[in-house]
């Protein structure tokens, strides 16, 4: 076999060992019913419902990939090594380089498949509208054929899973994202009374646009998960895998803010004694390298843009993208150097 050949055969193995586990579909149901309930908890902010409802629900849809990325990424490389299987693997003509990899690529697509159904429902909802008072009439469209992807989704399942033993969980996460996307799609087509409008009308293609740079940010995630759990259990790499996580979205704060204000003081300084090297420029070049090391998360969250109707600029979503592609590198990077020199007999 070649190397695609092996990593697809790895990263597929690692799909559906990924979407099987009980916990994918625990935290896509609840997932789905957090994203369900933000509506009508939008509505007691008395004003900006629809703002508020758009902040709850990528939160939830951002936190439940989160979550996931960290219980599956732990568990992907550690139970290879706890169960000794990964001597099965790396003893054949397979580099560990493309374990690792075919990993991390299993990981991911199981991730995306998980966490794509309550984003998608999160579009859904946002078709619907909060209902801001109790007047406020139902969209049954959007009900109607949300409802109906579910249940098309669970019978489907359920089928499947009593007739040719199929997992539950693997079916329903690989239907629910495509079933409830054709109902987003027929759900803009209509308005509360059944008539025809224009799609136009209510696609959202900035909310698109956020969802779509969040999974970025899982994908580094998962990387990075990947990476700790080469060499640690899975208790420490989780948090481990938090810990960066939180850091990264306080990067501006943690870093940002001191760079900037070392550039004012050595700019004042130079300017009044002349140029010269001191402990600052040190301490400033410091800060820029943890600046720079450090995913920076707060790129990925378009949601205040979202909110105050700003366009978002295809040259940032470039810049987002490339800079997205270079920290999930740099993460497999390192869990293929940490993997290298592993002992796993």
């Amino acid at each position: 076999m070649g190397f695609i050949e092996q990593l697809l055969a790895i990263a597929r193995n690692t799909f559906f060992e990924c979407v099987r586990q009980p916990i994918s579909l625990v935290i896509l149901i609840a997932s789905v019913l957090l994203v369900l309930v933000s509506n009508p908890l939008s509505a007691f902010t008395l004003s900006d419902d629809q703002r508020m409802f758009i902040d709850l629900g990528l939160s939830t849809v951002f936190m439940s990939g989160v979550v996931l990325a960290a219980l599956l990424g732990t568990a992907v490389v550690d139970r290879e090594l706890s169960n000794r299987t990964v001597l099965m693997v790396v003893s054949k003509p397979v580099a560990r380089a493309t374990f690792v990899l075919g990993k991390y690529v299993g990981l991911t697509l199981a991730l995306f498949a998980v966490t794509i159904v309550p984003a998608i429902t999160f579009l859904l909802v946002e078709v619907h509208g909060v209902m801001q008072t109790a007047a406020t009439p139902y969209r049954w469209p959007t009900i109607i054929f949300g409802v109906s992807g579910v249940l098309l989704t669970i019978g489907i399942a359920t089928w499947c899973n009593y007739f040719y033993n199929k997992s539950f969980a693997s079916i329903t996460a690989l239907l629910g994202g495509p079933l409830l996307f054709i109902a987003y799609i027929l759900s803009m087509f209509f308005d509360a009374n059944w008539e025809t409008i224009r799609m136009e009308n209510k696609l959202r293609i900035d909310l698109i646009i956020a969802i779509l740079l969040m999974f970025l940010s899982l994908g580094i995630i998962s990387a990075i998960s990947v990476a700790v759990s080469t060499r640690l259990g899975q208790v420490l790499t989780m948090g481990i895998t938090l810990a960066i996580l939180m850091l990264g979205l306080l990067s501006d704060w943690i870093f940002a803010r001191r760079i900037q204000a070392l550039e004012q003081l050595i700019s004042v300084r130079e300017t009044a004694q002349g140029s010269s090297f001191g402990i600052d420029h040190i301490i400033l070049y410091g800060y820029k390298a943890g600046y720079a090391i450090l995913p920076n998360f707060q790129v990925f969250w378009l949601v205040d843009a979202v909110n105050q109707n700003q366009s978002i600029p295809m040259s940032y979503i470039t810049l987002v993208v490339l800079y997205a592609a270079v920290m999930t590198i740099s993460a497999l990077a390192v869990a293929v150097a940490l993997f290298q020199s592993r002992e796993v007999g």
